[in-house]
């Protein structure tokens, strides 16, 4: 893993206040997300870490303004960061360290930017989420809001001599929409306590089951989650196979980095599937070997393409 400082260096970001800014996203994302960033480190040229990383960062802060207060209180706040996004990003000072780095971002990898727009535009969806009465409205919150999140960091991996930016984008969608109902089972029983959950309200309905039943569960209402658990992860199987595409859609230096992350979205599959109806008592998680072992793995992918090209 490269010095921070050697980092920046390879991305071409010499100016002192952007090195400052990109260092700040850095110690945020860290300590937030820290395991990501450690797979962002070890697994993808460090010439990308600090793009990435402002992205991230940018979906993490926008998060957390949408995820505070009342509706119009949330409302407010999105319209408030929106215009701060938009004028740092048209070449306006920057009114914090995250969006300095993300202008400087954009500025370098101009595709990005189109994504923050829509990653904006579909937190509105975030800012009226109270769980979803029907299939449509997933799908609609993961079109709108979930897609555009995650391409902050895959259009910086896309290859560039493809002609098939459809298909990248598809199977980008396929991917978020498995890691989005991977997640929503995961998060079952702390989103049945604030009241709402991912789980569309009809498929509830169909095995006896509500949020307020989940939020104090009897071996019935487990039984009946674990059926409803095990429909919700077929549903996310197919989706995460189509995705395997996207090995062969990014640069071949963050392949491992793609790879990595389909295996771990396996693992946390299996970890929800497994254990069913206990979701209603808290999420599931791999197991740490196993975790450790798809890092070591890509890793190794990682130091081999590295001897071979020099």
């Amino acid at each position: 893993m490269p010095t921070w400082t050697r980092t920046l260096r390879e991305a071409g970001i010499t100016e002192p206040d952007l090195r400052t800014a990109y260092s700040q996203q850095r110690t945020f994302v860290r300590r937030f997300r820290g395991a990501e960033y450690l797979t962002v480190r070890l697994l993808l040229p460090a010439y990308l870490h600090p793009p990435v990383i402002a992205g991230v960062a940018f979906m993490h802060e926008t998060d957390e303004r949408v995820d505070t207060g009342t509706r119009e209180a949330r409302a407010q706040a999105l319209e408030s960061w929106a215009s701060a996004t938009h004028a740092a990003l048209d070449g306006g000072t920057a009114s914090d360290a995250t969006l300095g780095a993300l202008a400087d971002a954009t500025g370098r990898y101009p595709r990005l930017r189109h994504y923050v727009e829509a990653f904006l535009r579909g937190a509105r969806h975030e800012v009226d989420y109270t769980g979803f009465d029907t299939e449509d409205g997933l799908q609609s919150y993961v079109d709108s809001y979930s897609l555009p999140a995650f391409m902050l960091l895959a259009c910086l991996l896309e290859r560039r001599d493809t002609t098939r930016d459809d298909v990248f984008v598809r199977r980008c969608r396929d991917l978020i929409e498995a890691m989005q109902r991977i997640d929503f089972l995961d998060d079952l029983a702390e989103d049945a306590g604030e009241g709402r959950v991912g789980i569309p309200g009809k498929d509830l309905e169909r095995h006896g089951l509500s949020v307020e039943v989940l939020r104090n569960p009897t071996d019935d209402v487990r039984a009946r989650l674990g059926r409803l658990v095990l429909e919700q992860a077929e549903l996310a199987r197919p989706r995460l196979s189509a995705s395997r595409q996207l090995a062969d859609l990014v640069q071949p230096r963050t392949r491992p980095f793609v790879t990595a992350l389909l295996q771990v979205q396996d693992l946390r599959l299996r970890a929800v599937s497994r254990k069913g109806g206990g979701l209603a008592d808290g999420g599931a998680r791999p197991s740490v070997p196993a975790l450790l072992g798809v890092l070591a793995r890509q890793y190794g992918a990682v130091r081999r393409t590295k001897r071979t090209t020099g």
